[in-house]
């Protein structure tokens, strides 16, 4: 008999001597195969991942340096096997691009996600957007490096140096958390705008499905401003690490069924730091119920 087209696709990888089975799955319409890089990499790291210990001394399962692709002109890659919570994506982005690093604004907008590293008084140090935005030089000047990337993405788009890092070893020590996400670059190319990221330290279940949301947001708001459509979201990772305290939800997470990705709205702004919580959409968001898992500080 033929596959209905929402039947599981089951994908045999090798992984050294043995055998890995990854769980896709087939769009509901027209069974167009539904990309689940993301899941894929959940079950080889549950199934293969070396156990590990870790800075927060709760325990992994890790494997080290993979790689995710996401075609953006083909959907938005907000996971659906579990519901991701958008609203808490799109201001940590916006409070990224405000250069702030004090958890006050979040938290005036139901966002509570960076609370636990904060100290009394709502800092966090020179995290993220202190770096994008207010990168210190030795001669006492701040560099805009996002204001740089849109400007190279107009002028120059063909440039190899469109990267903006969040990664600045000499303030590590100030920031409550050394950046995850620590670096991306912006390439164009036939008049589509992609974006690399690499994340050291990637935990997957709780973690990761932001990140990837972010960066993708992140993509076509900087594509809107150079003129460009989108390309891909490429997402590498260095320890990709599951936690053993998220294992049974991992397990949950998988038994699930994907489900297609939803589509961005995007209004146009004239500068990529006007935009609000109002101008970014997300329509036909479908996914699976939320699961709850600790977060290791």
């Amino acid at each position: 008999m033929g596959q209905s087209p929402s039947a599981v696709v089951m994908v045999s990888v090798m992984v050294g001597m043995a055998t890995v089975v990854l769980r896709g799955s087939a769009a509901r319409l027209g069974g167009v195969p539904i990309a689940t890089p993301y899941e894929d990499l959940l079950a080889l790291v549950l199934e293969r991942g070396t156990p590990k210990a870790d800075r927060t001394g709760t325990g992994t399962r890790s494997l080290f340096g993979h790689q995710l692709r996401y075609d953006l002109s083909a959907g938005f890659p907000l996971i659906t096997t579990k519901k991701v919570h958008v609203r808490s994506v799109v201001y940590e982005l916006l409070w990224f691009l405000r250069g702030d690093s004090n958890i006050g604004w979040l938290q005036e907008h139901g966002v509570t996600i960076w609370d636990e590293w904060a100290s009394a008084t709502g800092d966090l140090g020179p995290v993220y957007g202190v770096q994008w935005r207010s990168w210190p030089t030795p001669t006492g000047e701040h560099i805009d490096q996002i204001a740089r990337a849109v400007e190279l993405l107009r002028t120059d788009p063909a440039s190899r140096r469109i990267i903006v890092s969040a990664w600045n070893v000499g303030e590590l020590d100030k920031m409550a958390l050394a950046p995850c996400h620590a670096l991306f670059q912006f390439y164009v190319a036939d008049g589509r705008l992609s974006c690399q990221l690499y994340q050291r330290s990637a935990d997957l279940f709780l973690g990761v499905p932001f990140n990837i949301a972010s960066y993708a947001l992140l993509t076509h708001m900087m594509a809107a401003q150079a003129g460009l459509d989108v390309g891909e979201l490429v997402w590498t990772g260095g320890d990709c690490h599951i936690y053993d305290n998220h294992v049974e939800q991992v397990r949950q997470q998988l038994s699930r069924e994907p489900r297609p990705y939803p589509k961005l709205v995007l209004a146009q702004r004239d500068s990529i730091f006007d935009y609000t919580f109002d101008d970014i959409g997300i329509v036909d968001y479908d996914p699976h119920p939320a699961i709850k898992a600790p977060v290791a500080v």
